[in-house]
């Protein structure tokens, strides 16, 4: 791999990511994420459009003089001689300064926006591209809407920014329009065709407006280009741009057939994914490649029986080489019995046969009511498993109407003693017309001290725990459940201590 090609990262997540409307990023949040884009060994920086606005000027400025590293910080500028100068003023303190100086060579562009003709355009690239050289020693021209260019003249303006002193020559597919043949064939035939092309490093700049951007940009690498110009998270004007984690792992992942390689930290992908994300206020994606919440959870039972034998059954990457810490089994209604019995174990539990089927039965039951299953479910339903085991009265079904109309009855069945019973109370609200119908079938004299409703977790589906206490004759009973359905947990909670009573009566029968 030493022997394999560099190919330099240029993140353009300041200057064109922040395009994006409503991705504005202020002074002090641009300076965080270019230090941290610098200590991850990025390539290039494009820390702004100095001309653009006196605020840009100084975040420009400003990240030039702290990034002191071999990162280049780069600031975009047009072909007019203001742009330029304004551009070298403030990158020129920093230790690897470059302007990057463009102009639209497409026939659209040219009559519609520039109002030039191919002469005028060819002239203003020499120039432009001769005063960035005599202001810094590294300059980058990009001929703006390059995919739907005129080839032949295509050939060149490229010619012509050789010729001034551009160092590298890139060729951008402004608006998504390429597919990936037809782009690395671009490079192909302009590299073999304009004289001293081995003599500047050429750069792909993809948008993403067919979901086609990272494929093209790999397909340029392919096909000669030395640098990939990309941005955090995709971000970018209208679909965004090649995401840099994508290219970054396309590189690392399959460089047994792109045969190149890029020196950033991979590592540090995921905290520079979720700064840019809170910085910009724009989610990622639960499913977007490498950065994602769900790039490295497995829900199903198939993929998770697997994960277990073998990571690699399923994971084409360690999280780890992206800075996330696991691998994470989603338990849902799609989880098999092998990722359920792994995660009770992760959990401290571990159950004979036949009360692991009984739990994963009842796992499965809370998984189709419930759209995320967490741990602290899980721990509740098999706590509720194990203290429900050799209980007289089992909780069977229930039944309440409730409402501002009143008036509020409970219609519940239960087994007693193996013998299944049921009936119709009403109470002051539901909760009292379900303690009420317990009280009928299993008659006692027990006085509820305690009745509590807690959220085991977030969301409107989350499990409810309740917490009842009851006491008789001196003894006291605390009974626990859990269940989406409230009042089912409050009748669980109170059978649960109501059975604790039942054995402590017994035993004083006994005795």
């Amino acid at each position: 791999m030493t022997d394999q090609p560099h190919i330099r990262i240029f993140d353009t997540t300041m200057r064109d990511g922040e395009q994006s409307p409503g991705a504005s990023m202020t002074l002090r949040e641009k300076l965080e994420l270019a230090e941290l884009l610098s200590e991850m060994k990025v390539d290039v920086i494009e820390a702004g459009f100095p001309a653009a606005s006196g605020g840009d000027f100084d975040c420009v400025r400003q990240i030039a003089e702290q990034t002191q590293s071999e990162t280049i910080v780069c600031g975009l500028a047009r072909s007019t001689p203001g742009d330029i100068d304004r551009c070298g003023e403030a990158v020129r303190f920093a230790a690897n300064p470059r302007i990057h100086t463009f102009i639209a060579t497409s026939a659209l562009h040219m009559e519609h926006k520039l109002k030039m003709g191919e002469n005028a355009v060819l002239e203003a690239i020499g120039r432009s591209v001769t005063q960035a050289r005599n202001l810094v020693p590294d300059v980058e021209w990009s001929a703006e809407d390059a995919t739907r260019s005129d080839f032949e003249f295509l050939c060149r303006a490229v010619d012509a920014a050789i010729a001034a002193g551009a160092t590298t020559i890139n060729l951008p597919d402004t608006v998504g329009y390429a597919h990936p043949e037809e782009y690395g064939q671009l490079f192909k035939r302009i590299r073999e065709t304009v004289p001293d092309a081995d003599k500047v490093i050429w750069s792909a700049h993809c948008h993403n407006d067919l979901g086609l951007a990272v494929a093209n940009s790999l397909a340029a690498v392919q096909n000669g280009a030395g640098q990939v110009e990309c941005a955090v998270n995709g971000l970018g004007e209208r679909a965004g741009n090649a995401a840099l984690e994508e290219i970054v792992m396309a590189l690392k992942v399959r460089n047994d057939t792109l045969q190149a390689v890029s020196g950033v930290d991979s590592t540090r992908l995921s905290r520079v994914s979720k700064m840019v994300s809170q910085i910009t206020g724009f989610p990622v994606q639960y499913n977007k490649a490498i950065v994602g919440k769900n790039a490295f959870a497995h829900e199903s039972g198939i993929h998770q029986d697997g994960m277990l034998k073998n990571a690699q059954t399923y994971e084409i990457m360690n999280p780890e080489d992206v800075g996330v810490s696991k691998t994470s089994l989603v338990m849902g209604k799609h989880s098999g019995r092998a990722a359920f019995r792994d995660k009770l174990a992760t959990l401290g539990y571990s159950l004979p046969d036949d009360a692991m089927n009984d739990a994963f039965k009842r796992f499965k039951d809370l998984a189709d009511r419930k759209k995320h299953v967490f741990d602290d479910d899980i721990m509740a339903l098999v706590d509720e498993q194990l203290a429900a085991e050799g209980e007289r009265i089992v909780f069977n079904r229930l039944r309440v109407v409730a409402g501002s109309e009143g008036p509020q009855t409970a219609e519940i069945d239960l087994v007693v003693d193996g013998e299944t019973k049921w009936t119709t109370a009403r109470g002051n609200g539901p909760v009292d017309a379900v303690f009420n119908a317990i009280r009928e079938i299993v008659p006692h004299n027990a006085v509820l001290e305690l009745y509590q409703v807690s959220a085991v977790t977030e969301g409107t589906d989350a499990q409810a725990e309740v917490s009842v206490r009851l006491s008789e004759d001196g003894f006291v009973s605390t009974g626990r459940s859990f269940d989406p359905d409230t009042l089912c947990a409050s009748a669980k909670a109170y059978l649960h201590a109501l059975n604790k009573l039942e054995i402590r009566r017994q035993k004083r029968l006994v005795a």
